[in-house]
């Protein structure tokens, strides 16, 4: 089968013909935090057909995006992670998904948020700069099955799976409360009245945390934005 191009020598062109079919930008985010089986990729894209799953690896894995590793014979299995060619799209997958979220509202009933995306948004909307001199661990319940924290160190971030072993913050946030917190429309003294939040420790770290954390202002209709 012929690939298909734009017909266009422009760099922005050949990436959008590399990354720009559907579900291809989403497999590499799942691939941004590590390895993966391909029934870890299927768990974190429930929607995604297995048939295009396995056509989207391929196509990534022929344009040099993402390498098959064989693990050991105690695990026996294939892994798919990103090449160094591919790990060079981290930054502008983070860039990119600030972009959108500026552009999120409530999510529809059957929208699904994943272990990954809940990583990765810690990652997207750190303000490095906020968190000069501080040093601090949060950790965010989001229901009974997604845990996650984040490590601030001197302006730097480490976000991963799980509880932290000695959080200075547990954030419980009730519904979708957090988009809330870091885009302004609501700010921590107001949450934690309301209840859309609780906590188990001082409130003063929830206030520093929507500093840390924090997506810009939508574009309003004014300036193009069509929303529906």
């Amino acid at each position: 089968m012929t690939a298909r191009t734009y017909g266009q020598f422009c760099g922005l062109a050949r990436a959008l013909e590399i990354i720009g079919e559907r579900w291809s930008l989403l497999v590499i985010r799942d691939l941004v935090l590590g390895p993966k089986r391909f029934d870890e990729l299927q768990h974190g894209l429930p929607k995604i057909p297995t048939s295009i799953l396995s056509t989207r690896l391929n196509e990534l894995e022929r344009h040099g995006v993402v390498q098959r590793r064989v693990l050991s014979q105690l695990d026996a299995g294939v892994v798919y992670e990103l090449t160094d060619y591919g790990n060079d799209l981290d930054q502008i997958l983070l860039q990119l998904g600030l972009w959108g979220a500026r552009s999120l509202t409530d999510p529809a009933a059957d929208d699904l948020f994943t272990l990954d995306a809940a990583i990765l948004s810690l990652y997207t909307t750190f303000q490095p700069d906020a968190a000069r001199g501080i040093e601090c661990a949060f950790e965010l319940h989001y229901g009974d099955q997604i845990i996650v924290h984040a490590v601030i160190e001197d302006g730097a971030i480490t976000a991963g799976e799980g509880p932290h072993p000695n959080p200075d913050v547990i954030i419980e946030p009730r519904g979708p409360v957090v988009l809330k917190l870091l885009n302004g429309e609501m700010d921590a003294a107001s949450a934690l009245t309301c209840g859309a939040v609780a906590i188990k420790g001082e409130p003063a770290m929830l206030e520093l945390f929507t500093r840390l954390f924090h997506i810009p202002s939508a574009p309003s209709k004014a300036d193009g934005l069509v929303t529906h």
